[in-house]
């Protein structure tokens, strides 16, 4: 194989979920489009790269701030969803079922991988929760470990605030993470979300 084909492979491959098949099937299939497609393809990552910048308030991708869920006085301003990723947004969004606004952390409490709360866009959700009046906060993040440790401190510091901390109840499977799920067991977990003790 030739050291551009390698080079390629390898630079895919470092995209989350894609083993070196993966990869490699990517790389031929970008080799058979023709020049003006690649082109466009590289074109839209780079424009991405350039213009998308986090949402000063919620922390979600935006080109304008605040972002359009932020902005949007339609939405439910007393009611908070706190999710991992960005990713989990679009998720929650296809469901139809929330319009509340949101809180992007960036990831989870993860000790082995030396990610603790202050990695993480924490202090940045009690700001928002002190400053504004907000009734809810729905915690959606990944039912993994992590993502348990996660929703248990952040429950742990916004109880004493005397606001209601509600968790999307488990029609997510354990150990998966929530854009991989679909828009109705999203949407039913959202709907039965619970208390958090």
């Amino acid at each position: 194989m030739t050291p551009v084909l390698e080079r390629l492979i390898g630079e895919l491959q470092k995209l989350p979920g894609i083993g070196r098949k993966t990869a490699q099937r990517l790389t031929f299939f970008i080799l058979r489009m023709g020049k003006d497609e690649v082109d466009e393809l590289a074109g839209a990552i780079k424009e991405a790269k350039s213009r998308l910048k986090y949402c000063s308030t919620c922390f979600d991708f935006t080109e304008v701030d605040p972002c359009m869920f932020c902005s949007d006085i339609l939405r439910q301003q007393d009611t908070i969803c706190v999710v991992e990723e960005p990713a989990d947004v679009v998720t929650i969004e296809k469901t139809g079922r929330y319009k509340g606004l949101y809180h992007i952390l960036h990831g989870a409490i993860s000790p082995i991988d030396n990610i603790g709360p202050d990695e993480l866009k924490i202090r940045e959700l009690l700001f928002r929760v002190e400053k504004n009046t907000v009734r809810e906060v729905i915690v959606a993040t990944n039912p993994t470990t992590e993502g348990e440790a996660t929703a248990i401190y952040i429950a742990r510091l916004l109880k004493p605030l005397g606001i209601r901390i509600t968790r999307i109840a488990q029609g997510v499977p354990m150990g998966s993470d929530l854009d991989l799920a679909d828009e109705v067991t999203v949407g039913r977990a959202l709907e039965g979300r619970r208390e958090i003790e």
